[in-house]
C-alpha cells in the first residue's frame, strides 16, 4: 500500500508501508448492524447504491505495484464471487511523485471509447511486467491502442481534445475529497471506505450488502 505522503520514497519502501496497513489497520466503524466488515462510512458522501447491485470505485496509481496486485488477483476473485452483481471501475488516483499521468489519460479516453477495461490492463502490464514507467511516446501509445483495439488517429485526436485529462483531474479531486491516502484504496456505493488489501474483507462488505437487499 503507497501512502501519498511518501510516494517518493522507492519501491520497497512501498511495500514495507503495505505490509505495516495490513498487520496493523485500524479498526473499523460499523454503519449498521446488517453490514459487515472492516470500513469506514464517509460523512458528506451519498450513496449511489442500486439494489441488487453493488459498485465499486477503486482509486488507483498505475505505477504502484499493488495497484496491479489487486487487478490481476483481488478483483477477479471478487468478480467471479459476484458476477454482474458488482460493477467495478477504477478511477486514476496519482500518488508516486515525478511520473507522467500520460496512462491515466489514456486510460480515461479508451473508457469512453469501450475499452477502458483493456487499455487498463494493457497498461498495468507495460508499466510492471514490461518495465516501460518512462514517457509513453505517440509511437508507443499507437503500439498500445492498436492492441486494445482502437483507431489510433482517433484516439489521439481524443487525448488532444483535453477532455480525458479533466475527467483524470475531477477524479483525482474526488480522491483528495474523500482523503485517499493510499492506493489502492476501494470507495463502496459512493461512502463506503473499505480496506482493500484483503479481497475476503471486500467480499464480506458486498456480501452483507446484497444480503440486505435481499430481506427488503
Amino acid at each position: 500500500m503507497v501512502n501519498r505522503q511518501r510516494a517518493q520514497w522507492a519501491s520497497a519502501v512501498c511495500a514495507i508501508v503495505w505490509s505495516v496497513v495490513v498487520l496493523g489497520g485500524s479498526p473499523a466503524t460499523a454503519a449498521s448492524p446488517e453490514l459487515k466488515g472492516k470500513f469506514e462510512v464517509l460523512k458528506g458522501e451519498v450513496s449511489t447504491h442500486t439494489p441488487g447491485k453493488v459498485k465499486l470505485i477503486e482509486f488507483a496509481d498505475f505505477y504502484c505495484p499493488h495497484c496491479h496486485y489487486f487487478e490481476e488477483a483481488a478483483l477477479p476473485i471478487l468478480q467471479k464471487e459476484f458476477g454482474n452483481k458488482l460493477e467495478a471501475t477504477l478511477v486514476g488516483f496519482p500518488v508516486f511523485q515525478n511520473k507522467f499521468p500520460t496512462p491515466f489519460v489514456m486510460y480515461e479516453q479508451a473508457k469512453m471509447m469501450g475499452k477502458g477495461n483493456e487499455m487498463k490492463a494493457v497498461l498495468f502490464r507495460t508499466i510492471h511486467k514490461d518495465k516501460i514507467t518512462g514517457m509513453l511516446d505517440r509511437s508507443l501509445r499507437e503500439v498500445l491502442i492498436k492492441e486494445v483495439g482502437l483507431d489510433p488517429k482517433g484516439f489521439e485526436e481524443g487525448m488532444a481534445s483535453g477532455k480525458p485529462a479533466k475527467i483524470f483531474e475531477e477524479g483525482r479531486k474526488w480522491g483528495e475529497r474523500i482523503k485517499v491516502q493510499y492506493t489502492p484504496t476501494v470507495l463502496i456505493d459512493g461512502n463506503i471506505k473499505a480496506e482493500s488489501n484483503v479481497p475476503e474483507n471486500l467480499k464480506l462488505i458486498i456480501q452483507s450488502i446484497l444480503d440486505a437487499d435481499s430481506k427488503k
